[in-house]
């Protein structure tokens, strides 16, 4: 379905294909069964597309999620501010590679607590 850019559209999976052990790691025991929902094409609508605002509001989280507080730079990823409190290159003290974050200069601000 995402490939084709549609959504469930509300309604409910049509059937479960359920396995007894996790499918991605075989070699190890799984007490959990692994399950794929399966959803009728038929009904399915197209995806919505988000507004402009959306997208700047969710530009705003990653930005809060990648940038770090002490050296201010942008990630391509999400940091362990939860844990860490900023970059490993800050933590570590080591300088990042260029090809890791935005090589902007402007300031980030953040709207958000996160």
């Amino acid at each position: 379905m995402r490939e084709r850019g549609l959504s469930p559209g509300g309604h409910g999976p049509v059937a479960v294909l359920r396995c007894k052990y996790g499918a991605y790691r075989p070699d190890q025991s799984c007490n959990h069964p692994t399950r794929g929902w399966l959803y009728d094409v038929k009904i399915a609508r197209p995806k919505r597309t988000p507004t402009l605002a959306q997208e700047w509001a969710l530009d705003r989280a990653m930005a809060a999620r990648s940038t770090c507080p002490q050296c201010r730079r942008r990630y391509y990823f999400c940091l362990p501010l939860r844990t860490q409190g900023c970059c490993d290159p800050c933590a570590r003290g080591y300088e990042p590679s260029s090809d890791t974050y935005f090589a902007s200069t402007a300031p980030v601000t953040h709207r958000l607590a996160a």
